[in-house]
């Protein structure tokens, strides 16, 4: 069957896609509501992080509130931290159960739930490496998310040689996945040269193709120049489109996943590609009620002018889309990493408020 087959009836566009196209769906959330939707339009996997588990929270703090108590019952010694790390580790048992069928039907590639290492330990790829561990622990299917950080990169070898699947986060750059590529080659080969299993194994290197376009906005804004309007919607796409032709003609065993959407083309330019594409809730819902042709376009390069436009007037797309635009000791430094890595903060900050709530509410004046 093919996507112009008239006998098919596809729930969706995103649905169409999943059935005529080597591009998965994974959902960017662990709430269950949102998750079994995606589900029925082809998604096979899901992401946990300390902001979605705000959210979710938020969202559902009538039912979290009786649990977060128990904890504390639970844990009469823990922090609130603690506490919120272990909320954190339950919302993703959750979600990776219901994600176990596709892992058993696509051998361990996909059906996995996607659980973020605090990111507070960036700069420490030993505790990395041993909260990753743990987190492998709570379910079959889990993926590690780690940070393409120096440490980050360090922490993605060594994990991929315990056996780990690893999902690397907070990454922008070509420079970026190509350090993540060749740590994970590092890792699997040295599995292999001591006899241990790759076969189930489902690396992934995420590039957040929305945050670089956040950034380059910023930068334009800061320089006061003009460009062709709609320029600076394809600086993530077209790292996307560059990073997946290295990725195919070197080999590389991982693939790369889509994050971070702030329009239509961080979906629709990938199509076809072997490639993941994973949108938050209201992202699915706004594409599969969209009209957008579902084709494939990842072969379909970015036009000429625009990358001439973007290599022009902005250093730091210049530097996402060079292979040797960064080096390992630059990645921490990179605005858009700084960036990230100051929201993931926040959202641990958050998540902490939330549960000081439960462990310790406001008494009434």
């Amino acid at each position: 069957m093919t996507a112009t087959d008239p006998q098919v009836t596809y729930k969706s566009p995103l649905h169409q896609m999943t059935q005529t196209t080597p591009t998965v769906l994974w959902n960017d959330s662990a709430d269950i509501d949102e998750l079994t939707y995606a589900i029925e339009h082809g998604a096979v996997g899901a992401t946990c992080n300390p902001v979605i588990a705000v959210g979710i929270l938020k969202k559902h703090i009538t039912e979290w509130r009786p649990r977060i108590q128990a904890l504390l019952g639970d844990m009469p010694e823990a922090t609130e931290d603690q506490v919120g790390w272990k909320v954190v580790e339950e919302m993703s048992v959750s979600a990776a159960k219901l994600l176990e069928p596709a892992f058993a039907a696509h051998g361990g590639r996909n059906g996995r739930l996607s659980i973020q290492t605090d990111p507070r330990l960036y700069r420490d790829s030993g505790a990395i490496v041993e909260q990753g561990v743990a987190f492998s622990r709570l379910a079959p299917n889990i993926i590690v998310k780690i940070p393409a950080t120096r440490a980050g990169i360090v922490a993605i070898e060594e994990a991929t040689y315990r056996g780990l699947s690893v999902n690397a986060t907070v990454c922008f750059t070509l420079p970026q996945c190509i350090a993540v590529a060749e740590a994970v080659e590092r890792g699997l080969k040295r599995r292999e040269g001591e006899g241990k299993d790759i076969k189930s194994m489902g690396p992934v290197c995420t590039i957040m193709v929305g945050r670089l376009d956040d950034w380059l906005k910023v930068q334009l804004e800061k320089s006061q120049i003009t460009v062709d309007p709609g320029i600076l919607e394809w600086a993530g796409v077209a790292v996307f489109k560059k990073t997946y032709g290295i990725y195919r003609r070197r080999g590389y065993r991982l693939r790369l996943l889509s994050a971070a959407f702030r329009n239509h083309m961080h979906w629709s330019e990938l199509i076809g590609a072997d490639a993941v594409i994973s949108p938050p809730s209201a992202w699915i819902r706004r594409l599969n009620a969209g009209d957008v042709e579902v084709r494939p376009r990842i072969d379909d390069p970015v036009g000429p002018e625009i990358v001439k436009q973007l290599l022009a007037h902005f250093p730091d797309f210049r530097r996402a889309y060079s292979e040797d635009g960064l080096s390992n000791e630059e990645f921490d430094s990179f605005a858009p990493t700084v960036r990230t890595l100051r929201q993931f903060v926040a959202a641990c900050a958050d998540l902490d408020g939330l549960v000081r709530d439960v462990m310790l509410p406001d008494p009434p004046g």
